[in-house]
């Protein structure tokens, strides 16, 4: 069953990449609403999308997460 919102252990989890890489939080965007297999990508505005997973088990998607922010993001 898909989680119905994004919980706050997965937030800070996200926050400690965050941090490891430089980025400010005030930089990314993570909608608390999960959806598909989860995305990162660039917005318009310059921030980094973070979309947490609904059909990808979190840790899974959460093990290459720092690569693909990586190669998406160039604060």
């Amino acid at each position: 069953m898909a989680q119905v919102g994004v919980q706050l252990a997965q937030i800070e989890q996200i926050f400690v990449i965050l941090d490891r890489l430089g980025i400010s939080r005030e930089a990314v965007v993570i909608p608390l609403r999960p959806q598909g297999t989860g995305n990162v990508r660039t917005l318009p505005n310059g921030k980094l999308e973070i979309v947490v997973p609904a059909d990808t088990p979190f840790e899974q998607w959460y093990a290459s997460l720092e690569g693909t922010i990586q190669q998406i993001y160039a604060p």
